[in-house]
């Protein structure tokens, strides 16, 4: 892995880290501060709803700093975020820390997988972009198990100030690594905006929410899953997790490199395996083995769609790829945030947690739809920049 995409992947793991550890310190930090365990997860609905609203605003505060300058202010932002979460005294404090910590997220994603493309010959961004990611996946293989671990032995502060340390590393490795002048346009807002006109971006936007709706709408309730229908012990759904982090993994290097073959049509072969493979774990979960081999597909699949993604978003918006790509990174946020959403709607109208793949699949059809629209249209609209 070259130097600067090593750099911006350990950023990549800080911040996925610190996205998705605080689901397993809730109870610690409702005991510690006194709040009840709904009130704790809307530190997770706030940071997701912190990078769905602050991309965009902070992709124009920075569009026109060199792009070291602003990856170095974005990793600031995001240490500043997870040191204000260790020392804060009370919940106010932490949610207010929460969402400035997501302000950096989206944007530092999307400027990211700009810089990671450029670094690197045409026919190998997309695998650039994956190779960024990869510290995304890992955050999910190692950082969130370790973090959660490290909370609860010694306090869910500590799982900050560990992060806090993962982000001063990463910004020692961007300092260090990143060129210091890196080709970017010059941006205006009218020009920023104007892509949103544009219904091939428009659709990229709509199948990045519907992909990690069809996601989330599953993997939110993946422990209750695995526990009461499955019947696996709380112990075993940690290792079970784990194989499904891996699969992330296997996916992200998957779809880097079948992105930069045929990004649309290995992007529409990956969202109709995932319909595939939800109606086929809608089956196994039932059984331990079976559902195991799901689950490791499904996470191979469920992030093999990313690169494709964030490649078509570049492509498609030519004249302003950060705002575009930053904007993905919140379309991403608000499908997790719908997902949630739907499944819980519908276990609160007396679905059963076994029916919950099928939502999945109604929305990752969804998806396929989109795409398949976003195809048609490709072929009587010139590629807008």
């Amino acid at each position: 892995m070259p130097l600067p995409l090593l750099a911006l992947a350990v950023a990549a793991f800080g911040i996925g880290t610190t996205e998705f550890v605080i689901m397993g310190l809730l109870p610690d930090v409702a005991r510690d501060l006194s709040v009840s365990i709904p009130a704790a997860g809307m530190l997770v609905s706030a940071y997701a709803l912190g990078v769905t609203i602050g991309a965009p605003i902070v992709a124009i505060a920075v569009a026109n700093m060199p792009r070291k300058k602003a990856l170095m202010s974005l990793i600031g932002i995001f240490i500043l975020g997870n040191l204000l979460c260790a020392i804060a005294p009370g919940y106010a404090v932490l949610m207010a820390a929460r969402i400035v910590t997501a302000f950096c997220h989206g944007a530092f994603f999307g400027i990211g997988s700009v810089v990671a493309a450029g670094l690197v010959a045409p026919n190998r961004r997309a695998q650039a972009i994956a190779l960024m990611f990869t510290g995304l996946t890992l955050a999910n293989v190692l950082g969130v198990p370790l973090g959660t671990a490290l909370g609860q032995a010694v306090g869910w502060r500590a799982t900050f100030w560990a992060v806090t340390g993962i982000g001063v590393l990463a910004a020692v490795a961007l300092a260090l690594c990143l060129p210091s002048k890196i080709d970017m346009q010059k941006a205006s807002l009218v020009r920023e905006f104007t892509l949103l006109k544009n219904a091939q971006v428009l659709m990229v936007l709509g199948t990045s929410v519907l992909a990690s709706a069809s996601l989330f709408s599953t993997f939110t309730y993946i422990t209750p899953i695995l526990e009461d229908v499955t019947g696996f012990t709380p112990h075993a759904v940690t290792m079970v997790l784990l194989l499904f982090g891996l699969g992330l993994t296997v996916g992200s290097t998957l779809g880097g490199k079948l992105a930069d073959w045929r990004p649309v049509h290995s992007l529409m072969s990956f969202l109709l395996a995932i319909v595939a493979i939800l109606s086929i774990f809608a089956v196994t979960m039932r059984s331990e083995i079976p559902a195991m081999i799901t689950i490791f597909l499904w996470g191979m699949l469920a992030f093999a769609i990313v690169p494709p993604l964030q490649m078509l978003i570049v492509d498609r918006a030519s004249s302003a790829p950060n705002l575009a790509s930053t904007l993905n990174q919140g379309a991403f946020n608000l499908g997790n945030a719908t997902g949630a959403w739907l499944g819980g709607m519908a276990i609160g109208a007396g679905a059963p947690l076994a029916s919950l793949p099928w939502v999945g699949v109604a929305t990752a059809a969804g998806a396929v739809a989109l795409t398949w629209w976003s195809v048609s249209l490709d072929r009587r609209l010139p590629v807008a920049g």
